[in-house]
């Protein structure tokens, strides 16, 4: 077994589901050349392209409506929200058109290949608005599920999973997870395509 940290185990999934599947794009604040404030998109841009993993305006309800849109045709979206705190103005778009998609239509449209991904919590000093934890908002939600992994196999195997489900995902890493124990690694189980 390889291993790897939580931020490790993210940046691979990511990489593995963008090279399974070339319908899969991956964007928000910093994601592109910067690879994320967290570095969880670290190299995805060189390594597939500015037109697969790119930065979008700083605008949280626009990259949650972008998303939709993106999925509604048959893309595969990964929308990464900076933090979980900024997840707040993207809540009309995630919680009435992303999770409400394919009953709307009666089955007959959906998002499903769209990811939310965002760290959440506390313990990074980061004050009021880095150090919220929303997940109890979005989970009494029908149409859309809620991940939240614990460790780093938890978070590789988790997040491709939330990469392919047919339904609309928010993937929440806990921040403080990823940014304190960066060099903590664990056995994860090397899973390709």
């Amino acid at each position: 077994m390889a291993q790897m940290n939580m931020l490790h185990a993210i940046n691979e999934a990511l990489s593995i589901a963008m090279t399974a599947d070339e319908r899969m794009v991956i964007f928000g604040e910093d994601v592109g050349h910067f690879g994320g404030v967290f570095r969880a998109t670290s190299g995805l841009q060189e390594q597939f392209g500015r037109d697969r993993c790119f930065n979008t305006p700083l605008t949280e309800q626009g990259i949650a409506g972008f998303a939709n849109g993106l999925a509604s045709y048959g893309m595969t979206a990964v929308a990464e929200i900076q933090f979980a705190d900024y997840i707040f103005p993207a809540f009309d778009q995630i919680v009435n058109e992303s999770a409400k998609f394919r009953y709307r239509s009666g089955n007959q449209f959906d998002v499903g290949g769209l990811t939310f991904r965002t760290p959440y919590g506390g313990g990074i000093a980061g004050g009021h608005y880095h150090s919220q934890s929303p997940e109890a908002y979005f989970t009494q939600t029908p149409g859309l599920k809620v991940v939240i992994p614990r460790n780093p196999e938890q978070a590789k195997g988790l997040l491709l999973a939330s990469i392919r489900d047919p339904n609309p995902v928010i993937f929440f890493d806990l921040s403080v997870y990823t940014a304190h124990l960066l060099a903590k690694c664990q056995p994860v189980t090397t899973l390709s395509n």
